[in-house]
């Protein structure tokens, strides 16, 4: 079975609530663009259900070019990580 793309989940969500197509396509937006925005401000948001992204500092590190063997230093950088909340593991595994 192939992955569902963005059209064919909004499609569905729209048929299975009854809502137009055009607003479940206004409320993705707003729900993807207000995920950013926390994340940014407090470092993580929380989708119940599903999980949780979150904004993680990685230390600076050696590690090696994997084609010449050579090691280099990388820098310290901030990631976005999403974390999988409990109940979504649960039903789908």
């Amino acid at each position: 079975m192939a992955k569902m793309t963005k059209s064919q989940i909004l499609a569905s969500l729209a048929d299975a609530t009854g809502v137009a197509k055009k607003d479940v396509v206004a409320l993705m937006d707003k729900l993807t663009s207000m995920a950013y925005v926390e994340v940014k401000k407090s470092g993580e948001f929380t989708v119940p259900g599903i999980g949780k992204l979150v904004k993680v500092n990685r230390k600076a590190r050696m590690g090696r070019n994997p084609a010449t063997g050579a090691e280099i230093k990388i820098p310290a950088k901030t990631v976005v990580k999403f974390r999988v909340a409990k109940a979504a593991k649960e039903a789908v595994l």
